[in-house]
């Protein structure tokens, strides 16, 4: 017989005669079940659970005694029995529902409390085998919980501890717990199973090695919900775990396009988290400035230096601990979102005067946490392994007669480094561990080209003897020509085109150097 509509549902506020208690997280458990005892509620249990529950004082009863079925295969089974089941599908508002359960003996369960072996922080351990992992796969959990929630007109379910102080306050009333509630604790339960069941899939995905994925499975719980997306008309909010991340401790909450901005920032600072103190200034997702030095002040006057206009209202992003020094350096102009590992006590007292500046402290690194990255499309996304391996100098091949020196080494390493997080067509000018010129976003190369070229014209910056790189190979010969007039002396690309011998010997005719690394850093 079908469900009847939901329209056709009581509404009425549920009155809980007997809950079924059975979680791994154990938090608050004990008040919880306090109140329900103190509500003339009958409580039942499983293993650890009705121990903690009975060794507080509480009256419990273990499931076994209503199933007439002890626990086995070590806790495996449980509570999958007709008598729990039953108890908690059975509509009791429905005459023929309840003449059967009185026919097979079955007691109606008014409410179920249950969260799940915590799967996704077994295996985010690391070299967790497969046979431990399983072990954490949840099944009973999983069965009750859906079982509660498709019976929500007439019980409840807490799938989480965060739900019971409401719970509690609702129960306490003496009024029941309303049908609203019911529905919001439903909802809740059906999102706590669809991300359990989506970690558990894609651990199987890559367990069996499947590429690519035949399914693609992302359940990401609200993060904050946005005032509005990247223009005031537009509904937004972030899902996530960004606060495992990055923690904006200081300032107005991020906006969409803050986020978008923090994210492009958080990308080229990984490429830099081992070296020496390095900063990079973002405005619109593009670095307009990148530097290197022993000096984090340094590094940040180098890339300030870079493009001395957009920087205002813009970001900055550094990959050691921000001091004083480059705090004031930072601080005399606007700056609307700081990013640091860490902060000096006294490099935080000055920033921490503007309220509206946002300063974010890095907790991981997006090398840690971000294998994939996606992007949605029409009727669906695209995904994609996550563009921030190291560099692996034993790929790059000296193509030219002259090789580099040990300058040049170090200024096409720091350039090619800049050039992978610029949006495609991207060119990038540098020298001494600073960028001279950047050209993105363009439809033409040489357009980009020229973007940077003039960008360091603007900026009084002399292009003689810098480093090129360029995200893609040169499809002509004449992007390295315009290279060498503008003062370049070496040249780091991917190689690649049909016309790489015609470059090549262009870049042998100004006496450059160049290296092809044989990977490509289309940033669209």
């Amino acid at each position: 017989m079908a469900l009847k509509p939901l329209s056709s549902l009581p509404t009425t506020p549920l009155i809980i005669k007997r809950a079924l208690l059975s979680v791994s997280d154990k938090t608050d458990i004990i008040p919880l079940a306090e109140a329900l005892h103190a509500n003339d509620v009958e409580l039942l249990s499983t293993g650890g659970t009705a121990k903690a529950i009975a060794d507080a004082g509480i009256p419990v009863k273990d499931v076994s005694e209503i199933t007439g079925f002890e626990e086995c295969l070590d806790g495996r089974v449980k509570t999958l029995h007709p008598f729990v089941h039953g108890g908690i599908l059975a509509r009791t508002s429905y005459e023929n529902d309840n003449i059967e359960i009185e026919r097979l003996g079955i007691q109606p369960i008014e409410l179920v409390v249950v969260n799940l072996y915590p799967f996704k922080n077994k295996i985010s351990e690391g070299n967790v085998d497969a046979a431990t992992a399983t072990e954490f796969i949840d099944i009973g959990g999983p069965t009750m919980i859906r079982a509660a929630a498709k019976n929500f007109a007439h019980v409840g379910i807490l799938s989480n501890p965060s739900q019971y102080p409401n719970f509690i306050n609702e129960l306490n009333s003496g009024e029941g717990i309303t049908f609203e509630t019911r529905k919001s604790l439903a909802k809740d339960a059906f999102n706590h199973t669809a991300d359990y069941n989506s970690a558990i899939a894609n651990y199987f995905n890559e367990l069996v090695e499947e590429e690519p994925a035949h399914q693609l499975n992302v359940a990401l719980p609200l993060s904050q919900e946005l005032r509005y997306g990247e223009n005031p008309h537009q509904k937004a909010a972030v899902y996530g775990e960004q606060d495992s991340i990055i923690d904006c401790f200081h300032g107005k909450q991020l906006s969409y396009n803050n986020f978008i901005d923090v994210d492009s920032a958080l990308s080229i600072i990984s490429s830099f988290e081992s070296d020496k103190p390095a900063c990079a200034i973002i405005k619109h997702t593009i670095p307009c400035g990148v530097g290197v030095d022993e000096q984090l002040v340094d590094a940040y006057k180098k890339a300030f230096s870079t493009d001395t206009v957009s920087p205002f209202g813009g970001i900055v992003v550094v990959n050691k601990e921000l001091d004083l020094a480059t705090a004031q350096a930072i601080d005399e102009i606007f700056t609307e979102i700081i990013i640091a590992p860490a902060f000096a006590d006294d490099a935080l007292e000055l920033l921490s005067q503007k309220k509206n500046r946002r300063l974010i402290r890095i907790k991981k690194q997006l090398t840690e946490v971000q294998a994939k990255s996606y992007r949605s499309i029409f009727g669906g996304a695209l995904a994609q392994d996550a563009d921030l391996a190291p560099i692996n100098e034993d790929d790059f091949e000296v193509v030219t007669d002259r090789k580099p020196t040990e300058e040049e080494m170090a200024d096409l390493l720091f350039s090619w480094k800049v050039v992978r997080h610029v949006k495609s067509n991207a060119i990038v000018y540098a020298k001494a561990g600073r960028t001279l010129g950047i050209g993105s976003g363009q439809t033409s190369r040489v357009d980009s080209s020229e973007i940077a070229v003039d960008k360091a014209a603007k900026e009084g910056l002399d292009l003689t003897g810098s480093a090129i790189a360029s995200d893609a190979f040169f499809p002509f010969s004449d992007g390295i020509e315009a290279a060498a007039k503008a003062g370049a002396t070496a040249v780091i690309q991917p190689g690649g085109s049909i016309r790489d011998e015609e470059v090549i010997a262009k870049a042998n005719e100004y006496n450059m150097t160049m290296i092809f690394t044989g990977k490509r850093h289309f940033k669209h």
